[in-house]
């Protein structure tokens, strides 16, 4: 075991200064690759960022209700109490008549009006925020109906549209993001195929004598596999660079519009996690497109 272990630790130093010995053409494999694998990272982080608004909009959702005129202020606070007891609702908010009535004076500019109006024309109402546990179209539907229900309530306000349709858009980038995924490995596996390809090729004479004195396709074909894990490898840190560069860039900007819109937003870079996965994936393409190449092409050199 230790001497397998020495063997491939030596084969995985020797390939990768073999790649050092032609550097210009081993950065543009490695750049190539790194350009394939940032797009779909790219979108990946931005779909990520995008879900984190959406997420914090369902959890600003709010169902209004209104209790018909005229219910007690005993009778409304019973409604809220009840309501608040609900699994799916996180906080219920309660505005009474009265409290509608000062601020709607206050903010609408016809106090005077008001003034003149024999009584309060405002129902109370009640502000539910669901729960986020709860925060899918269904769920809100299904709470707004189950309000609706209430002996006291007279209209229920739900307004999902726009969340459901933002919801849609992200599902279909997400499709497309996986799709581009696809497509976007099949060409890196394409790239050091054809890469390994070309190597082997130039070092024909050395595979036929290594078979010659009785190296088998396993052992010629080791040094070749270390190298598409090199290829993979590097071009996913130059992925890494490109997409850290790109979120650097459009920090500042999609910041300042959160701010304009008054939101706390900050773009979030790549964790640790998406960080590993993207060095495993690229190591994994490298080391499927040189085994391919490989194992078909080194079939074809046998010693004359």
């Amino acid at each position: 075991m230790i001497a397998w272990l020495t063997r491939h630790a030596q084969t995985m130093v020797g390939s990768l200064g073999r790649l050092s010995q032609q550097k210009l053409a081993t950065l543009l494999t490695m750049l190539v690759i790194g350009i394939a694998l940032a797009l779909p990272l790219c979108l990946h982080v931005l779909v990520t960022n995008a879900q984190r608004v959406t997420g914090d909009w369902n959890r600003a959702l709010e169902i209004s209700v209104f209790l018909k005129r005229p219910t007690s202020l005993d009778e409304a606070r019973q409604i809220v109490e009840r309501v608040r007891q609900r699994r799916d609702v996180e906080e219920v908010q309660f505005v009474s008549a009265e409290a509608a009535l000062q601020v709607f004076r206050r903010d609408s500019g016809f106090g005077d009006a008001i003034d003149a109006l024999s009584d309060n024309p405002l129902p109370h109402a009640l502000i539910v925020r669901p729960s986020p546990k709860y925060a899918t179209p269904a769920d809100l539907e299904s709470l707004a109906s189950s309000l609706r229900e209430l002996a006291s309530v007279d209209v229920v306000q739900l307004d999902t549209a726009w969340v459901n349709r933002l919801d849609a858009i992200l599902a279909a980038i997400g499709r497309a993001v996986v799709i581009a995924t696809a497509v976007l490995a099949f060409g890196v596996i394409v790239i050091v195929g054809n890469t390994i390809r070309l190597d082997i090729q130039n070092r024909r004479a050395e595979i036929e004598v290594t078979k010659l004195v009785g190296g088998s396709d396993g052992f010629v074909r080791r040094p070749f596999l270390y190298s598409g894990i090199w290829y993979g490898v590097g071009g996913a840190v130059l992925a890494w660079i490109i997409t850290a560069i790109v979120v650097a860039a459009l920090r500042e900007p999609i910041n300042r519009i959160a701010l304009l819109y008054g939101s706390n937003f900050q773009v979030i870079p790549m964790d640790l996690a998406t960080s590993a996965k993207l060095l495993l994936t690229g190591a994994a393409l490298g080391w499927l497109g040189s085994y391919l190449a490989a194992s078909r092409h080194l079939r074809n050199i046998e010693p004359s």
